[in-house]
């Protein structure tokens, strides 16, 4: 610990006394404490961390008026802390910007410097305070900073962060509607501008990256990934054990994006140079036919195992280019592989769903072969059969023996 040379100021006397506090209990021992007391102590410490945030950022803004680090160089105060404490420049900034804020806000101060709300709660509250329109009365813009802070006693920041949207129609009802459609205006107009993303693959089979996208869209896609892990659904295809009432877990909403991917019809994406924006598959023959196990490899230069391969082969997301004897194309995409568009529907038709027995599943389904069509299968109706993106795995899975019954339904079990 760096000690305060010679503290003369009282904050600077009360931040060394607090460091001579905690040093004289870095090494006690917690174990003795009861249930009671540790509740209590660990309540303190959360006020006592909140009075400290707000204690922080009131000097940092103080550094910042001082220009604190100019003398070395630095291009800020906030650039000179994080080069002290080893701070990223952004928390560093965040606690001269707090300090900012909060002289703007005296009452959100004062409640933050008391350990009444967590610094969480006092952002959002200065950030709804701050939105309000600059036509506001400054009473009523200290009427609704006192009413965000009165919400603040029974609500976390995440909730006070919905409240903080409705704080116009505490001051002004009459015009909360207006007020409101023109807010959700430029919040689309400045989520329109920040979408994007950004992808890149580990170069160990998995592609990493992150998005940025409107509330609309993401509110779409979270239903899109949800349908396919309900409950129900995962029950009938997965087994009765493997779904529960609760929110699907982040490797499910994986599981189903990349379902969703799959499913997404090729004929509804712009063309390129021409054809649809497919994946391309080179496979050779052997490898297609299951009599050697070799990659596949995409035409954007990654592999995927020839399990995958043969799996997609039947259906028209990719275009498979069998390649025979030293890698001489055979067959691109013959169209008498593929079921057509009138064949699938009839087939939707006639079959009503997923035929895998149990299964509920009813949209996205894939038109399977009975018999592969590399051993001499037919592209009629009479050789294909409805099934989920579950089960059509399944069927191409070789731990699996499939089971095809003369009432149209299909079943699976595990190979012994």
């Amino acid at each position: 610990m760096t000690a305060i040379a010679t503290p003369r100021h009282r904050v600077s006397v009360a931040t060394a006394r607090v460091h001579d506090e905690l040093d004289a209990v870095a090494d006690a021992s917690v174990w003795s404490m009861d249930p009671d007391e540790t509740g209590q102590t660990l309540t303190a410490l959360a006020r006592a961390e909140a009075r400290l945030v707000e204690l922080k950022a009131r000097v940092a803004a103080h550094a910042d008026d001082l220009h604190l680090g100019r003398e070395v160089g630095a291009s800020s105060a906030a650039a000179w802390l994080a080069h002290q404490t080893k701070a990223t420049r952004a928390a560093a900034g965040g606690a001269v910007r707090l300090g900012r804020d909060l002289e703007a806000h005296p009452a959100t101060r004062d409640a933050l410097a008391a350990g009444e709300l967590h610094v969480e709660q006092a952002r959002v509250v200065i950030r709804w305070v701050d939105r309000l329109p600059d036509t506001v009365p400054a009473e009523k813009v200290v009427e609704a900073e006192a009413h965000l802070l009165a919400l603040a006693r029974e609500h976390d920041a995440a909730v006070l962060n919905g409240m903080g949207k409705h704080l116009f129609e505490v001051i002004a009802p009459d015009q909360a509607d207006a007020h409101e459609a023109a807010l959700l205006e430029r919040e689309e107009a400045a989520a329109a501008k920040a979408c994007m993303l950004t992808m890149h693959d580990d170069g160990q089979g998995k592609t990493r990256g992150t998005f940025t996208i409107p509330t609309f869209h993401g509110a779409g896609l979270r239903k899109m990934l949800q349908s396919i892990t309900a409950p129900k659904h995962v029950a009938a295809t997965q087994g009765a054990g493997a779904a529960a009432e609760r929110p699907p877990t982040p490797e499910a909403m994986g599981q189903a994006f990349c379902e969703l991917i799959e499913r997404y019809p090729a004929d509804r994406l712009p063309k390129t140079g021409g054809v649809s924006a497919t994946v391309v598959v080179l496979i050779d023959l052997d490898a297609l036919t299951g009599r050697l196990e070799k990659a596949g490899v995409l035409d954007t230069g990654e592999k995927i195992s020839p399990a995958m391969a043969r799996r997609l082969a039947c259906e028209t997301g990719i275009i498979p280019v069998v390649l025979g004897g030293e890698s001489q194309p055979l067959d691109v995409g013959r169209k008498s592989r593929y079921y057509t568009p009138a064949q699938r529907v009839a087939m939707l038709v006639r079959d009503r769903g997923c035929r895998a027995e149990g299964c509920d599943r009813t949209t996205g389904l894939h038109a399977h072969h009975k018999q592969r069509w590399v051993d001499g299968g037919r592209t009629d109706l009479a050789d294909g059969v409805s099934l989920c993106h579950w089960h059509h795995n399944r069927a191409h899975d070789t731990r699996y023996q499939t089971t095809y019954h003369p009432n149209g339904d299909v079943t699976f079990h595990m190979r012994t």
